[in-house]
This record gives C-alpha cells, sequence and structure tokens, in this order.
C-alpha cells in the first residue's frame, strides 16, 4: 500500500514513501478482495498480507478489506512498522489474525536519525498488543554499523523479552543495499551508501546470540 511516514536510513522501496503518488492500482476493498478470491485455491494453507509503505496509513481500508476476507475464511496479516497509532488503526485490529511488526532499534537515541521518527508509536503498538493478546511477528533488519553492534542487540532482546507472551517468531533480517538504484532513479541521497551488505555470517551470528538470550522463542 501506498505511503510511509517513515524514512528508515535501509528502506529498500522509497517508491512506496510518497502517500500522494500514483499507485499502480487503485481498489476498493470490494475490488481487492476479487483479486484475491481468483487465487483462493492457492492459499488454503495461508492467507492474505496486507504492507507498505505502511498500510495503516489506509487503516479504515485495512479494516474493512479484512473484515471482507474474514467473511469469505481468509487468514489476515498486518505488516506494519507501528508508525501509526490512533483510533482507526487499533480498529483494523478487529480483524487481523496476525501482525508482522516491525522493531528498527530498541535505542532510542538511534531511532529518530536512523529511522525519522520517536520510538513512542511502535512501543505503543508492543503494549497494545500485549493488551489485547494478538500474536506478533517481530520482524528487525540487522544492519552494519547500526544494530549489529552486540550491545544493540541484546537491548533488543531485553526490549522483546517483555513481550514473549505474544511473541510466536523472531526475524532478523539481513540488511542489503539491492534498492540503490531507486534511490538513483529518485534523486534522493542514499544514507547508507558506504554500508556493506550484512554477510550469512554475521546474521547468523546475530540470530545465535538471540537465540542464547531468548532460548524458547522461535528466530530465523
Amino acid at each position: 500500500m501506498q505511503g510511509c511516514p517513515l524514512r528508515c536510513a535501509f528502506c529498500h522501496n522509497p517508491d512506496t514513501w510518497d502517500a500522494k503518488a500514483e499507485p499502480q492500482f487503485r481498489w476498493t476493498p470490494e475490488e481487492l478482495l476479487r483479486e484475491v478470491l481468483r487465487y483462493k485455491s492457492f492459499i488454503r494453507k495461508g492467507g492474505v498480507t496486507l504492507s507498505g509503505g505502511e498500510p495503516l496509513i489506509q487503516a479504515s481500508f485495512v479494516r474493512e478489506f479484512f473484515r471482507l476476507c474474514h467473511d469469505r475464511g481468509i487468514h489476515t496479516a498486518l505488516d506494519t512498522s507501528g508508525a501509526v497509532f490512533n483510533d482507526d488503526a487499533r480498529a483494523a485490529m478487529d480483524f487481523t489474525d496476525l501482525v508482522l511488526l516491525d522493531i528498527k532499534t530498541a535505542d532510542d537515541a538511534l531511532h529518530r536519525s536512523y529511522v525519522g521518527a520517536e520510538r513512542t508509536n511502535n512501543h505503543r503498538w508492543f503494549e497494545y498488543l500485549k493488551e489485547i493478546g494478538k500474536p506478533i511477528w517481530v520482524r528487525h533488519v540487522v544492519v552494519p554499523s547500526y544494530t549489529l553492534d552486540e550491545a544493540r542487540l541484546k537491548d533488543l532482546a531485553d526490549y522483546l523479552r517483555n513481550y514473549l507472551c505474544i511473541i510466536e517468531r523472531i526475524e532478523l533480517l539481513p540488511y542489503h543495499s539491492l534498492g540503490m538504484h531507486k534511490y538513483e532513479k529518485l534523486g534522493i541521497p542514499y544514507a547508507l551508501a558506504d554500508v556493506p551488505d550484512l554477510t550469512q555470517e554475521q546474521i547468523s551470528h546475530a540470530r545465535e546470540l538471540l537465540r542464547s538470550w531468548l532460548p524458547q522463542t522461535t528466530i530465523s
């Protein structure tokens, strides 16, 4: 879905930032459901996921589309940064089965310069989803010189330990620079131009560290 209020240094989809940009498709919730139903035989063991950009910019759409999915018995998942926290966004949880919730960094001092916003709303989502018992998968991008640092990984583990009752999985995602060409095309400076892609050895080590600190949690 088009539009995102954040400007994450590692973002590989800057083309999704502008909420006013002309999208590839423009659908109503009913039209999108019809498109989904074309593939229903292929998703009998899965469901649908809305991602972005930031889907909760269009929270009313999310809620109505997921409501229609529930009417058809389709599992719903929301991939969100947690950047938008308001009544409409919380109402979308009525028909959301699983939340794929990003955490960019647990270091509040780093968050604003690294992401372009305070971590306040992201923290509110962790607290709210714990309150309502909504299952989540946590996603965290590991970036050299930023979040690969062992102390920051330990801070991440310590923070997430408060929410293990709703966390089904933690996914550590390796940073890559594959989206750099999009910045060049859009004329946007790429903040991590000098940062190397994360190696397989580095991401494996980061996962092993988190497993040692959170041994009862599925970490991939």
